[in-house]
């Protein structure tokens, strides 16, 4: 429980966190950044709040132990670090030739922790978990 209660507060925030960077870059950032980097910065969001919102179900729910939803929230953390944080810099004009192992570093995370949890949900249906 105390995993879970410290990592929750910081999951409704990053949930918070997506929703202004979402409407930032929906009215403020029309005017600065081309087609193709406001749709990058889309989907930087996207993949951030759909991880948000699982993060927010492993959390809440008596599925997984503590030990289990611990290590997949901090896959998905990972994953919205290094895959939607390099898209925003990218999209604010950091050089992506300095950057570009970050994103698929990032989907590997997620990749992982999707893995991860299929695996566990796995276990737990066959009793050995």
């Amino acid at each position: 429980m105390f995993i879970m209660m410290r990592l929750l507060p910081f999951v409704c925030v990053l949930g918070a966190l997506t929703i202004i960077l979402g409407a930032f870059g929906a009215h403020a950032l029309q005017d600065y950044l081309t087609i193709e980097q406001l749709s990058s910065f889309e989907t930087g969001i996207r993949y951030q709040m759909y991880h948000v919102i699982v993060m927010l179900v492993i959390l809440l729910t008596t599925v997984f132990n503590r030990q289990q939803q611990h290590i997949i929230v901090r896959l998905f953390l990972l994953g919205i670090l290094f895959f939607s944080g390099s898209i925003y810099a990218i999209s604010f004009g950091v050089d992506s030739q300095n950057i570009w192992f970050i994103t698929p570093l990032g989907g590997v995370f997620f990749i992982l922790g999707w893995f991860v949890m299929g695996y566990m949900s796995y276990r737990k249906l066959e009793g050995k978990s």
